[in-house]
């Protein structure tokens, strides 16, 4: 069975990804706490993108549990998340970090998620007239009883990691969040890793796992 592409995307940074329906795309935090923001968008027809409120309305919930899916503005399915192999818990509220959010803070020129996603997009040779909210795997920010919004240090351990399936063919980013001024990455920002398994190989690892079950 040949081993899934594995890109290693560095500390306040993001990479683009199209991937084909039926693939799936793996995010693991290597050394823990690390916020991973991801946006999808559509390649096979009309322009669509993975929308966070559209997907909290179809689920009913702050988040899709395993087996449930992240939807587009359309409606339509994008991703489904088939493993967390994480504590959670993950994000749909927040925006991406942003330069003004750095402004007001007093940083300027700082690294951000929004910018990120730009840079990929055209890297890809994309453009897109504004930024979509991003789902935010492993950000520890669960609203309070009093439906305040705090957001913690990431809980997430080294090697915690999710997986979704591609419901169409899609243009993916991710970044790994820039945030190094308040505890959401833990002590200081980190990588991401993020590997693509195409179809073909899901089913030669399923073939394998059957023939070993024989011998």
């Amino acid at each position: 069975m040949q081993k899934p592409a594995r890109t290693v995307i560095p500390p306040q940074s993001g990479q683009a990804f199209r991937i084909s329906k039926g693939d799936r795309i793996r995010l693991t935090d290597p050394k823990g706490a690390q916020v991973a923001d991801l946006w999808a968008f559509s390649t096979d027809g009309d322009l669509d993108w993975l929308s966070t409120s559209q997907t909290r309305d179809i689920t009913e919930k702050l988040f899709p549990a395993v087996g449930e899916s992240f939807y587009g503005l359309s409606g339509e399915k994008m991703l489904t998340l088939v493993e967390d192999a994480s504590p959670g818990p993950h994000d749909m509220l927040f925006p991406a970090c942003n330069a003004a959010l750095y402004r007001r803070v007093g940083f300027a020129d700082h690294p951000n998620c929004a910018d990120n996603l730009r840079a990929a997009l055209a890297e890809a040779g994309v453009s897109f007239p504004f930024t979509p909210d991003p789902v935010d795997f492993f950000q520890n920010s669960l609203p309070g009883p009093d439906g305040s919004l705090v957001v913690a240090a990431s809980i997430n351990p080294p090697g915690g990691n999710v997986t979704l399936e591609a419901e169409r063919d899609l243009l993916v980013v991710v970044t790994a969040c820039s945030v190094d001024h308040h505890p959401t990455n833990g002590e200081a920002c980190t990588e991401i890793e993020v590997e693509i398994l195409p179809p073909h190989d899901l089913e030669s690892a399923v073939s394998d796992d059957a023939t070993i079950d024989q011998i």
